[in-house]
């Protein structure tokens, strides 16, 4: 009770929404008779600013842990009758049958970027730029953790399409928005809700299928900037590779070089995301090292994406390579490798033992544990599990081009394949039909939340973010659903 009289305390500093007697009213007559849901539901709906609705329903309603209904078997669908005449070819024109699809659009799946922003705050607080280039760089790691065994294909986000969160409990707020169709790019701002932090970008996946698996190449820069200590770093992501999607069990890995650059200071931080190798050894590994501007380096990053990152110091580090490089030779005289291949599928290295922690070393972040039923639910974090939710009330002010109106997406979630289906199709041809509209008319698509810029710190041209969408303005936004 101590707890959330805090809250509501901070929340009437933040935006006066306790002012109206009636709202006490209907708050304290039902939290009397122990009805505390519909004290919130009361309290926000007679509210006048949204934000404040958005923040005040954050505090009793809690995200879901599981989906409305389970993944609906691939096991009957043909791909190769699909992808045959696509080797080699950009995937972004080619429709797919919804059952590869799982039930959120890409822009929720940028979204997952967020799910460890204490990452970021822990950045915000320390004082040694070395530290905070440490923290920065498990971010960069475990903003791509959650594509971890997720081979279903996010829904392409329609042209106008947009996505808003706002987490209190991990004190951000973030909007994105489908600014481009042909190609298909989307853009996306996040800010800390006490100021510390912006964090933002603009993506475009390209797709390419080589016969037996499919290739992102993650085009697009990500701008995080620590608000407080006046830094900005910018980094890309990795490639990421879905194994056997003709034959076999789909399996994921990424690979390439991240360069996280601090723009204020010149530390640089490299990590190699690295491919699994012949015999595996290397699958999920991710290691790299930390330098000044005068390229010293400072310190080595390790471990691995789907578990967890360290830190140490690199003639620590080097001394066990070497250590653990003899114990590998005397190994290898004993083992005779198996250097026979699979024509038909490429198998799934065999996971190694967990990262060997060097001695000295400190931990800089760790996945969370994947809720027990995840397999059944397209493989989603608790993160993931949250981010259709359509929670009560939030129809009132979310914008009509929010992801979570989608009907394909919904049928989708609910274990409805032929209704999701239907839907998806429906909404490709209006968007067509639109399209050919405003060319009849000569007429230009017009973005409503970010236009085109030069990003000051990279000199890169992509799509910065306008401002005015927490300002609940939602006249004239294009009918898309």
């Amino acid at each position: 009770m101590i707890k959330m009289t805090q809250k509501l305390t901070a929340l009437d500093q933040h935006g006066q929404i306790w002012g109206e007697p009636i709202v006490y009213f209907y708050f304290f007559v039902a939290f009397a008779i122990s009805y505390l849901q519909i004290a919130f539901l009361f309290s926000a709906a007679l509210l006048t600013d949204s934000t404040d609705q958005i923040i005040l329903l954050s505090l009793f309603f809690f995200p879901r842990t599981s989906l409305p209904a389970p993944m609906f078997s691939r096991n009957t669908i043909s791909v190769w009758s699909i992808l045959k005449k696509c080797i080699g070819l950009e995937l972004s024109k080619i429709t797919m049958p919804i059952v590869f699809n799982e039930p959120l659009s890409f822009l929720q799946r940028i979204t997952e970027y967020m799910e460890h922003t204490y990452l970021i705050n822990r950045a915000c607080s320390l004082s040694d730029s070395v530290e905070r280039m440490q923290a920065v760089a498990a971010f960069a790691v475990s903003a791509v953790a959650s594509q971890w065994d997720r081979t279903g294909k996010p829904f392409n986000p329609l042209l106008g399409e947009t996505y808003e969160l706002t987490r209190e409990d991990q004190g951000f707020r973030l909007v994105s928005e489908q600014v481009s169709h042909h190609p298909p790019v989307s853009a996306f701002h996040a800010e800390s809700l006490i100021g510390d932090f912006v964090f933002h970008g603009s993506i475009y996946p390209k797709l390419k299928f080589w016969g037996k698996s499919v290739e992102a190449e993650p085009k697009g820069t990500i701008t995080l900037e620590l608000l407080k200590h006046g830094e900005v770093y910018t980094w890309s992501n990795p490639y990421c590779c879905v194994h056997n999607i003709i034959l076999g069990k789909l399996w994921i890995e990424q690979y390439g070089t991240v360069e996280i650059v601090n723009h204020s200071t010149g530390d640089k931080c490299v990590l190699t995301f690295k491919p699994c190798g012949m015999f595996g050894k290397e699958l999920h590994k991710v290691e790299g090292y930390i330098q000044d501007k005068s390229k010293k380096k400072l310190c080595v990053i390790y471990g691995k994406w789907t578990e967890c990152m360290w830190s140490v110091d690199p003639q620590a580090y080097e001394a066990h390579k070497k250590s653990e490089k003899k114990g590998d030779n005397k190994k290898q005289k004993n083992e005779e490798p198996n250097g026979a291949e699979n024509d038909d599928a490429d198998d799934m290295p065999e996971v190694q033992e967990t990262v060997s922690v060097v001695p000295g070393s400190t931990l800089l972040w760790r996945i969370d544990c994947r809720p027990a039923h995840s397999a059944a639910m397209y493989n989603f974090t608790n993160f993931a599990m949250s981010l259709n939710e359509l929670e009560p009330g939030m129809e009132a002010f979310l914008a009509p081009t929010d992801c979570r109106f989608r009907p394909d997406i919904r049928a989708m979630e609910n274990g409805n394949m032929d209704e999701a289906s239907k839907e998806k199709e429906r909404l490709e041809e209006k968007q067509r039909a639109a399209r050919k509209q405003r060319a009849k008319n000569d007429e230009e698509w017009s973005t409503r939340w970010f236009q085109m810029g030069t990003n000051p710190y990279t000199g890169s041209q992509e799509w910065i973010y306008s401002g005015g969408y927490f300002s609940r303005n939602y006249q004239d936004l294009p009918d898309i659903y």
